[in-house]
């Protein structure tokens, strides 16, 4: 949907376009979310084979959203930064290095949080 389109809305209708269309184009220009959604998707596929209990699942949404929104906040400070700074800049760099790096602890603490999750599932197949 053109971003056009959006304007002739009401403002919260707008707002939720204006959202989607950002998660979208993340989604069409960045590497790395397309890896989080992969294992996102595996993730759920597993929850789902193994019928986990229901706080397992709260706890797996909550880490799966943690990680996809730090993502797309990510996406949005390398943007900005791009734009406010065009040459290398040593602050530029520390934003854009810091802003991975908690997308990088996230994904890292959602690997142990899922292993831990999984596990007693996995054992029981022996």
């Amino acid at each position: 949907m053109a971003l056009k389109d959006f304007k002739k809305r009401s403002p919260l209708v707008s707002s939720f376009g204006y959202a989607f269309s950002g998660i979208f184009k993340v989604i069409k220009e960045e590497r790395n979310i397309k890896i989080h959604l992969f294992a996102a998707l595996v993730s759920v596929g597993l929850a789902i084979y193994f019928q986990i209990s229901r706080i397992d699942w709260l706890i797996l949404m909550l880490i799966i959203t943690i990680v996809i929104s730090l993502e797309l906040v990510n996406s949005a400070i390398e943007a900005v930064v791009d734009l406010a700074s065009p040459d290398q800049h040593p602050l530029a760099k520390k934003a854009k290095d810091v802003a991975a790096g908690a997308v990088l602890v996230a994904a890292i603490i959602s690997i142990i949080i899922g292993a831990l999750l999984f596990f007693p599932y996995f054992t029981i197949l022996r």
